[in-house]
C-alpha cells in the first residue's frame, strides 16, 4: 500500500485588498440605521466578518470611522460628477448623482442628519466638498432654466434625490432612479418666485407655552438637543437651563431619553394638528396635496429645532418609545400617499411614497439653503418646489 499522504494544511486566510472599503460600506449602513451613538464597532466588524480587534487596525476609534464614511460618501458624488463632461445636459448631471445615491442608499443617511457629530474641521472639509457638488449642479440648472435663485433649486433637487437614503420603501433600483431623476428635473424647472406669498394660508397650532416645570424642561432641552445632538447633552446642562439641580430632573422625567421621547411626541402631535386643520374644506385631491405641502413647509420653518431633533434622534429611542412615533409617521405619509394617487393615478403605492419622501427632502435642503429664515416668501418658494417634486401643476393662487 502506498504511504498515506499527510493531511493538507488549510490555505492561509487572505485579507481582501478592499477590506477598508468593505469596512466603510458596512459602517455607513450601521450608522445610517442606528445613528452615531447607538452604532458599535463590534456591530460594524460583524458586518464585515472580522473581529473588533481587526477593525481597530484600520480605524483607531468610532469617530475616525464615522468621519471616513461621511467623506467617502461625498467624495463618491463629486467623483461621479467629475466623470460628466463640462457643459453636459442637466439630465446627465442629475443622472450621475441619482445613480450613485440610489446604489448607496443603505449608507447614505450618514451625511443628512449624522454630520452634526463631526468636529469643526471635518464639517468644514465636508462643506467644501458638498459646495463643489452644489456648484456643479447649479451650473447645469442655470444653463437650462436661468433664474436668480441663489442655488435654491440645485439644493432642492439634490434633496429630492437624497431622500431615498432616509426611508425604507421597497422599490426596484431602476424604478427609484427614474422617479427621483424626474422629480429632481421638475424641481430644477420650477420657478420658486412664481408663488404669491399668502396664497396658501396655513393654520398651525400655537407654539406650546411652558406652564409647568415638566414643560419648561422639555422646552429648554430641544434647543440643546438640536445644537449639540442628544447624546452630547448632559442632565447638568438641561438642569442649568431651567434653574434646577440635575437630581431634580428625575422628579419630572425618569431619564434624559424620556425627555427626547416627549419632544418627538410633541413634534408628531403638532404636525398632525396642522394637517387636520389644513385639510378642512379642501376642494379636491390637488388642493389637498398643495395644502399638505404648504403645511409641512410651514411646520418645518416654524418648528425647525423640534423637527430636527425628532427626525435625527428617532433611531436612538428604545423600541417601546419609538413604536408610537413610527405609527404616527406612517399615518402622516399615508394621507399624502392617498391624495397624491388620486391626482396621479398612474402611481402605485410605493412610487407615491418615494415621491412623498422626495418632497420632504426638498424641504430639508431648501430650508437649509434659506437658513430656515421664516417669512412668507420663503414658505411659498419651498412649497412651489415641493409641488414640483411631486409632479403636480404649480400651486393655485
Amino acid at each position: 500500500m502506498a504511504p498515506a499522504s499527510p493531511p493538507a494544511r488549510p490555505a492561509p486566510a487572505t485579507r481582501p485588498r478592499n477590506r477598508r472599503q468593505l469596512i466603510v460600506e458596512a459602517a455607513g449602513r450601521v450608522f445610517s440605521e442606528r445613528g452615531y451613538h447607538k452604532a458599535s464597532m463590534e456591530e460594524v466588524a460583524a458586518g464585515v466578518g472580522i473581529t473588533a480587534a481587526a477593525l481597530y487596525r484600520h480605524f483607531p476609534n468610532k469617530y475616525a470611522l464615522f468621519a471616513e464614511c461621511a467623506h467617502v460618501m461625498v467624495d463618491g458624488l463629486v467623483a461621479a460628477l467629475d466623470g460628466v463632461p463640462p457643459g453636459a445636459a442637466l439630465t446627465d448631471v442629475l443622472t450621475a448623482v441619482t445613480r450613485i445615491t440610489v446604489a448607496h442608499r443603505a449608507s447614505g443617511g450618514v451625511y443628512r442628519w449624522e454630520a452634526r457629530y463631526l468636529d469643526r474641521e471635518d464639517r468644514r472639509r465636508l462643506g467644501v466638498k458638498f459646495g463643489r457638488l452644489v456648484e456643479r449642479v447649479d451650473e447645469a440648472v442655470q444653463r437650462e432654466h436661468p433664474l436668480p435663485d441663489e442655488r435654491l433649486r440645485a439644493m432642492a433637487a439634490l434633496g429630492a434625490i437624497g431622500s431615498i437614503t432616509m426611508h425604507h420603501t421597497s422599490i426596484a433600483q431602476r424604478r427609484a432612479e427614474e422617479l427621483l431623476l424626474a422629480s429632481a428635473l421638475r424641481v430644477a424647472a420650477t420657478d420658486p418666485a412664481a408663488g404669491r406669498p399668502g396664497a396658501h394660508p396655513v393654520e398651525l397650532p400655537a407654539r406650546p407655552v411652558p406652564r409647568t416645570r415638566r414643560a419648561e424642561i422639555l422646552a429648554a432641552s430641544v434647543p440643546l438637543f438640536a445644537r449639540d445632538g442628544f447624546a452630547n447633552v448632559t442632565n447638568g446642562q438641561i438642569a442649568q437651563a431651567v434653574g434646577l439641580t440635575p437630581s431634580a430632573l428625575y422628579r419630572h422625567y425618569p431619564g434624559k431619553i424620556d425627555i427626547l421621547a416627549a419632544a418627538c411626541l410633541q413634534a408628531a402631535g403638532l404636525l398632525a394638528q396642522g394637517v387636520e386643520r389644513s385639510l378642512r374644506g379642501v376642494a379636491g385631491p390637488h388642493d389637498a396635496v398643495v395644502a399638505l405641502a404648504a403645511t409641512y413647509v410651514a411646520y418645518c420653518f416654524e418648528y425647525t429645532e423640534l423637527n430636527s431633533v425628532a427626525e435625527a434622534e428617532l433611531a436612538g429611542l428604545p423600541a417601546d418609545l419609538r413604536r408610537p412615533l413610527l405609527l404616527a409617521q406612517r399615518e402622516h405619509i399615508a394621507v399624502w400617499e392617498q391624495q397624491l394617487r388620486l391626482v396621479r393615478p398612474e402611481l402605485d403605492p410605493r412610487q407615491a411614497r418615494v415621491l412623498v419622501h422626495a418632497g420632504f427632502g426638498v424641504v430639508v435642503e431648501a430650508g437649509r439653503r434659506l437658513r430656515w429664515q421664516d417669512n412668507p416668501d420663503h414658505r411659498e418658494a419651498v412649497t412651489a418646489l415641493v409641488v414640483g417634486a411631486l409632479g403636480l401643476s404649480a400651486p393655485r393662487s
